[in-house]
């Protein structure tokens, strides 16, 4: 049986410190290996056989995220927001739990809160879709900003991937 691709909505280009992040793993890629000796051996591993290259782009998930973080798998897409557009999309290649490594990774300032989920992406792309395009899909609401981690249901996720099919 395939499985079913999940997808998420994660706001990434919102805020200075995400758009900070997002300039240091999204828009450009992360040579992984420099982190090694914070990586599991098997997170290592992974990351290797899914970017044979060493490189990777990386986003993550706040701790209280965790229950969900742990039902995403490789090749579930999320779609990254902020300033009322969807920014960009991309496949997720591995996720891991490490804070460790998003500590030095994205070196947030002193008392900001801390990603505790990391997953690398392949498929990165911009898309700069306006939320009026989302909006118009059958089940979501105008005017909502996509505020926060957000898991779709299986009927939102099919029409989001058709209109990202499209564009």
């Amino acid at each position: 049986m395939p499985s079913v691709v999940q997808v998420f909505v994660q706001p990434a280009y919102g805020t200075a410190d995400a758009r900070r992040y997002g300039a240091e793993s999204l828009e450009k890629t992360v040579a992984f290996g420099a982190y090694a000796d914070l990586l599991d051996p098997a997170d290592l591993a992974r990351l290797n056989a899914l970017h044979p290259g060493g490189r990777a782009r990386f986003w993550g998930a706040k701790d209280k995220y965790d229950r969900r973080m742990d039902t995403v798998t490789t090749g579930d897409v999320v779609l990254f927001t902020g300033r009322k557009h969807v920014q960009a999309t991309a496949e997720v290649g591995h996720g891991f739990r490490n804070p460790a490594f998003a500590r030095r990774l994205w070196a947030p300032d002193p008392g900001k809160c801390l990603f505790s989920n990391v997953y690398s992406l392949r498929r990165y792309r911009r898309v700069g879709l306006p939320y009026e395009a989302v909006w118009a899909l059958p089940g979501f609401t105008p005017g909502d900003h996509f505020m926060g981690l957000r898991f779709l249901d299986a009927a939102k996720s099919a029409a989001v991937l058709d209109l990202l099919a499209a564009h």
